[in-house]
């Protein structure tokens, strides 16, 4: 059977997102972590921190379509430091991008309701200590709150 994506999916799952003490929720499309290929909706809320990170397998390379709302994308140096930041939005000249392996990123969620759609190969690994922004606070540290303020000055 399809799965219809409308304007009704990505606010009920934005709606999860707000109520989720993450501030963000995945839509899965693909079956299962070992599925080969991974297609899913990711909804973020501001106040979401995602701790820099990259991906270092070869096949991870990913793709983000924002469907809703507004991210703001950084990309960091192996030292932490910003060499780009780029709003994305539907209806605007940047809707979405893919990110090569090993290349530093996070983002930052600038408007309530932000979804995006993620493409990338599977099967799930976790990140590792080596993947993460060494430089940047892991999630859960006290010192998120300062870190997720200086991304989202970026964009001010």
């Amino acid at each position: 059977m399809i799965q219809l994506i409308g304007q009704h999916t990505l606010q009920a799952l934005s709606a999860e997102a707000k109520t989720n003490p993450r501030l963000r929720k995945n839509l899965n499309f693909h079956a299962n972590n070992e599925a080969q290929c991974h297609r899913l909706l990711n909804a973020l809320e501001p106040g979401t921190y995602v701790q820099p990170h990259c991906h270092s397998a070869p096949e991870k390379e990913e793709s983000l379509v924002v469907l809703s709302g507004c991210i703001g994308l950084l990309i960091f140096d192996q030292h932490g430091g910003i060499t780009q930041k780029v709003r994305l939005a539907p209806d605007t000249e940047n809707f979405g991008v893919t990110i090569p392996v090993g290349v530093f990123h996070s983002m930052v969620a600038l408007q309530a309701g932000s979804v995006f759609f993620e493409a990338k190969a599977g099967p799930y690994v976790a990140i590792s200590d080596a993947e993460r922004g060494s430089w940047a606070p892991a999630e859960g540290d006290d010192a998120c709150s300062d870190y997720l303020n200086f991304m989202l000055q970026q964009f001010a």
